[in-house]
């Protein structure tokens, strides 16, 4: 399943960005909210921001907005330094 905004022309243009960023400081913004909401998981929400598990945390810390983590993630971290 994917889904397409339809935004205004009169919207995109009153953005203050370059064109070529928009959409992707567009992404951010939607990654950092869902993620606020509790309506996407960290990886999810760095997944749709498109970027890297550090980058991304680097992008909440900047909006102040604090991590959820929960056993999966604490599973997920587990695993990780198991097999490093």
């Amino acid at each position: 399943m994917s889904l397409q905004l339809s935004i205004p022309d009169s919207i995109l243009q009153a953005i203050r960005l370059p064109e070529q960023r928009i959409e992707q400081e567009l992404l951010h913004e939607l990654a950092v909210a869902l993620y606020a909401q509790e309506l996407l998981s960290f990886g999810k929400a760095r997944e749709l921001a498109r970027m890297d598990k550090y980058e991304f945390g680097q992008l909440l810390a900047q909006r102040g907005v604090l991590r959820h983590y929960g056993s999966e993630e604490l599973e997920d971290d587990l695993a990780y330094a198991h097999r490093q």
